[in-house]
């Protein structure tokens, strides 16, 4: 029989995750945790001091996957739009972690460390302080909520009785690509408004 892989951080991480995302936040303990990783939930506490610190943990390996790199090789319009996707991606794929999310932004380093990347970014197009704070904080507004739960799948089939939901089955059968037809609507249209005050080279 082969050793069981050693207990570490990123797979108490990992495992965790893999919790929140099919049985939501609420599912999480340190002893559920133990359970699925077959040990006993004293030994988690090597690794994680708390379940505060674990689910940190989880939300840092996430906010990992953002890619805000563009900031350093492209025009500040195509940067937001590049940040934006690949933060969409990687909440979409975890929407019951994005509650965690929105409480622990500010004291995980990797969380920071992309913001920082996403501000510099706007201050060396030319956007003031205030202006790019405000851009970055609506782009991230955008993001989790289009990330937090589906519109077309958010419709029951009882929603069709209603007079003007009446093709909301349409809806239903493509959610994901309603979705992203919407946040790609949103993002277009506060990129034009911001093509009009721009700062000028």
């Amino acid at each position: 029989m082969a050793a069981a892989p050693p207990l570490t951080r990123a797979r108490i991480a990992a495992t965790a995750l893999a919790l929140v995302d099919r049985d939501g936040l609420g599912a999480v303990t340190m002893r559920r945790i133990a359970d699925e990783l077959g040990v006993q939930a004293p030994s988690l506490y090597n690794h994680m001091r708390s379940k505060e610190e674990l689910l940190d943990a989880v939300a840092e390996s996430v906010m990992e996957q953002v890619d805000a790199s563009a900031f350093r090789r492209l025009g500040w319009r195509e940067a937001l739009q590049e940040w934006a996707w690949s933060y969409y991606e990687a909440l979409v794929a975890h929407p019951n972690l994005i509650p965690h999310l929105t409480v622990a932004f500010g004291r995980l380093d990797v969380a920071l460390a992309r913001a920082d990347q996403v501000y510099a970014g706007l201050l060396r197009a030319g956007w003031t302080p205030s202006r790019a704070t405000r851009i970055a904080a609506a782009v991230r507004y955008a993001v989790y909520g289009a990330a937090l739960g589906s519109f077309a799948g958010g419709f029951p089939a009882e929603a069709a009785r209603f007079p003007h939901l009446h093709e909301i089955d349409r809806l239903r059968e493509a959610p994901e690509r309603v979705d992203r037809a919407a946040l790609k609507l949103l993002l277009d249209r506060f990129l034009a408004g911001l093509d009009e005050i721009a700062p000028t080279a």
